[in-house]
């Protein structure tokens, strides 16, 4: 189905347009970066210990980060009132995660259950099955293995497609490529910085999602360049590539715009688990699509200029 027919949109004299939005973008996310000391990561990665808890009524955030910064255990008192807190779907749901201590006590996630239990005792099931919703503990020696693995993945992945499109294509294409690629998961991750919001292994997963989806309409429009260099050749490279693009518009678009609104109801509807997976998803559909157009194609053309 086409959409959009018959345009003759001027992509690559916009370059520089493209250019200084992408590198607006990425530098403000550098600096985010900078200033938090790295990406948020999660217990996935740091180690630690993540409760979520169910109370019969709703419990305000506030109110439960002050209970949380004098929490007694085994006579020694600790304060986790700067963990991270937050409801957790609903208004009688709340998670904490707290990270990895060296010293921690044993038993520890069970004894802060008990802790809030007694502490919220009102509010509280006497079922511990209602009460408590998940109990999960990452040690730090896994938390650093699982993000060594998750940084090898991408990089891997934009190795083997760095291989593969040079053999499929050639070498142009597949810097262009990797660069679009790389320009989305930058991009996504300055995102998440500014946002405040952390990155876990679901993230990750969305990451490498987003690699593929970018790379999939990326593949679509060189495809189509490859096509038209052979029966246009009176037309300059500049003209075959937006012309390339222009017969890809409307297969683009309407890939994007269906995937984009089923993340958009997952990120609405999905819930707490799957928010923020579908947020990057978001993100990648609508930057992996701008990126095909405006990073991938004008640095094939720099090349093929400059080795012309």
């Amino acid at each position: 189905m086409r959409i959009i027919k018959d345009t003759n949109i001027q992509f690559m004299s916009q370059h520089k347009l493209g250019a200084f939005l992408s590198g607006a973008v990425i530098i403000s996310g550098i600096i985010s970066l900078i200033l938090a000391g790295g990406p948020l990561l999660s217990i996935d990665f740091k180690g630690g210990t993540l409760l979520a808890v169910h109370f019969e009524e709703p419990v305000d955030v506030n109110e439960f980060r002050s209970a949380m910064s004098n929490v007694n255990i085994d006579g020694e008192s600790f304060d986790f009132s700067k963990a991270e807190i937050k409801l957790f779907g609903s208004p009688q749901d709340i998670s904490v995660r707290i990270p990895h201590m060296d010293q921690e006590p044993e038993n520890f996630a069970q004894k802060i259950i008990s802790y809030l239990r007694n502490s919220f005792s009102s509010k509280v099931s006497e079922s511990d099955s209602d009460f408590i919703l998940s109990i999960e503990k990452v040690g730090p020696k896994i938390g650093a293995e699982l993000s060594n693995k998750a940084i090898l993945a991408i990089v891997s992945a934009l190795g083997l497609i760095l291989f593969y499109i040079s053999i499929r294509f050639e070498f142009n294409f597949a810097l262009g490529a990797i660069a679009a690629l790389t320009h989305d998961v930058f991009v996504t991750l300055g995102i998440f910085s500014i946002m405040g919001y952390e990155i876990s292994l679901p993230i990750i997963a969305a990451f490498l999602t987003i690699v593929g989806y970018s790379l999939n309409d990326t593949i679509v429009i060189f495809d189509r360049i490859r096509e038209n260099i052979k029966s246009m050749k009176r037309l300059s490279y500049s003209e075959v590539i937006d012309k390339s693009i222009n017969d890809s518009l409307s297969r683009t678009i309407v890939t994007s715009i269906t995937t984009f609104i089923v993340v958009l109801i997952l990120w609405l509807f999905g819930g707490e688990v799957i928010n923020l997976f579908a947020f990057a998803m978001m993100i990648g559909v609508i930057v992996g699509t701008y990126s095909s157009i405006f990073v991938a194609c004008p640095l094939v053309l720099r090349l093929h200029t400059r080795n012309k």
